[in-house]
């Protein structure tokens, strides 16, 4: 595609209102896939309000997903959205926090950088934000920035006045602001309720800012008459007022916004040009998932799974693989503990075409996370375990296949019998726990002739990680002599990657997170892999045997 270039780099803030968690990742992603296709260099810049210095520490619950990127950045999961809807590749200075901005301004103080004046959010903090901005512009036609929270959160605010002041250091005409509102529907009445959205924006304006475009999240489309309303409330033309529904698939949000002319309104406002975006094989893509009929049920087995942005990217590209194989990946939610406390958990991986135990931290669940496991290598259900995943599935063949009783992991026992999974080597004097793991992108070998090496179809590929713990390999060979294939390998260190069964229709399991890299017009390969074996397993285990069968 022939690339554009915007004589000075456009800025695009978009900020929300009304309720948190509406989509604001979604619409920055949809909106810079369709700027990319028509064939502008864009970045990407997320701001989260929270005063940790990244989201590494932070409970699942709270947070959601963390999302690691190539050069071993733990952000925030919107990250995983901007690489997932376009072809950038996201970094540590795609995400920033208060907590990093205050540490850098408290830490250049600290040195004496400001000549021993009086440090104050203005002008220092939004002076520091001015300048994470402008360096994001670099080489880039267009930015798209990401205002985390909610328009009135007193967290937000000291990115809402940056934001104000920016059209003071680029020029008014290179500034566009994007708001996103609810506009709720309320039954009792039967109507979309605008006053909200109206409440919001001028929320917004008090701070000083005037959104260019409003996009309105809704149960439905919005009708004309409401648009108006909007418009004329909220000082906006009628077509800047986007109408955002709820849809089947959020890979439809891109085709939405297309269709009301977002990203032409945006140029022309810009004045640039608006050559025709590209969206054949995104709109292919919609049309494939919008026709498949059948399904397949996979069990999730995990500790968080009553939040289930805790998983997004392995939702995600289970939903890949899916429409690559032309079935519908249906979800069960799996709580471990449960499974742990149950007599005979053999009942709730009844119908189950696939067993999948996704990373972790921390001991509790574990032992239903390998029961799981011990269940689907006897019941040669395809299974895929995933960081600490395969660190269980190592530790329940040590216990149930070789026989050693106690064998365990040092993260969950500090002096085990048996250390199957040990510490990564160097960390066992490690005190902070924040950015200390093994992140980012590592090369792994793979073995010829294994499972995984036809998957990918080569002998080596890269992969994100995120763990502070490592398969033992003193242990090695006594478990490839009992099955347990040790088929990926990083090399420079020796660390073990992937392990597999060669008796089992697909048992595979990787130190690394593969669900980082899976994109919907480009699924990963051990994401196609699994749901194709889960497919053709497709559960078919009787009720007689389930009815009977109790798990050791």
């Amino acid at each position: 595609m022939e690339q554009l270039n915007a004589r000075k780099p456009k800025y695009i803030f978009i900020t929300g209102g009304v309720v948190s968690s509406l989509g604001k990742g979604i619409a920055s992603a949809s909106l810079g896939l369709l700027l990319e296709r028509r064939g502008y260099r864009v970045n990407f810049l997320k701001f989260d309000p929270y005063i940790n210095v990244d989201p590494g520490t932070m409970n699942p619950y709270q947070h959601g997903e963390v999302y690691v990127t190539d050069d071993g950045a733990e952000t925030d999961l919107d990250l995983g959205h901007y690489e997932r809807f376009t072809r950038l590749t996201m970094g540590r200075e795609n995400n920033f926090t208060t907590g990093r901005i205050y540490f850098d301004v408290i830490t250049r103080e600290r040195k004496g950088a400001y000549l021993g004046g009086t440090v104050q959010i203005v002008p220092h903090i939004t002076n520091e934000i001015k300048q994470v901005i402008l360096d994001r512009g670099k080489d880039v036609d267009i930015v798209l920035c990401e205002i985390g929270g909610t328009v009135g959160d007193i967290e937000s605010l000291p990115f809402l006045e940056t934001i104000r002041q920016f059209p003071r250091e680029v020029g008014k005409e290179n500034v566009a602001y994007v708001h996103l509102t609810l506009v709720p529907y309320v039954r009792a009445s039967c109507e979309l309720k605008t006053k909200p959205t109206q409440h919001s924006v001028h929320k917004l304006r008090e701070i000083g800012i005037s959104p260019n475009v409003i996009v309105c999240r809704a149960e439905e489309p919005l009708p004309d008459d409401v648009r108006q309303k909007i418009a004329l409330f909220c000082n906006v033309d009628p077509e800047a007022v986007i109408s955002a529904p709820d849809v089947p698939s959020i890979y439809e949000v891109p085709i939405e916004f297309h269709r009301q002319k977002l990203d032409k309104l945006l140029l022309r406002y810009f004045r640039l040009k608006t050559p025709r975006a590209d969206m054949a094989d995104w709109i292919r893509l919609v049309q494939k998932a919008r026709k498949i009929r059948k399904t397949v049920a996979i069990g999730v087995v995990g500790k968080y799974v009553d939040l289930q942005d805790s998983y997004k990217s392995l939702i995600e590209a289970l939903q890949h693989a899916g429409v690559h194989n032309g079935v519908k990946v249906r979800i069960r939610w799996l709580d471990s503990e449960e499974i742990e406390a149950s007599e005979n958990p053999v009942p709730l991986f009844k119908g189950l075409g696939g067993i999948l135990v996704p990373g972790g931290f921390g001991s509790r669940g574990i032992e239903g996370k390998m029961r799981a496991i011990q269940y689907a290598r006897e019941r040669k259900v395809p299974f895929l375990g995933i960081c600490l995943g395969m660190q269980l599935a190592v530790i329940e063949f040590a216990r149930n296949v070789m026989g050693l009783a106690g064998a365990t992991s040092r993260e969950f026992e500090e002096n085990p019998t048996h250390a199957v999974i040990d510490l990564l080597p160097g960390q066992s004097n490690q005190k902070e726990t924040g950015g200390s793991m093994r992140l980012g992108i590592f090369d792994v070998d793979l073995l010829g002739g294994s499972r995984v090496v036809s998957l990918y179809g080569r002998n080596r590929v890269q992969e994100r990680h995120r763990h502070r713990y490592e398969f033992n390999a003193q242990y090695q060979k006594e478990m490839e002599s009992r099955g347990l294939l040790v088929s990926g390998t990083y090399s420079d260190r020796k660390l073990v990657e992937t392990v597999e069964l060669n008796d089992h229709p697909f048992f595979l399991a990787s130190q690394f997170h593969p669900e980082f890299k899976s994109r919907p017009v480009l699924p990963h390969p051990l994401f196609i892999g699994f749901v194709e074996a889960a497919h053709l397993h497709d559960g078919k285990m009787s009720e007689k045997t389930l009815g009977k069968d109790v798990l050791r």
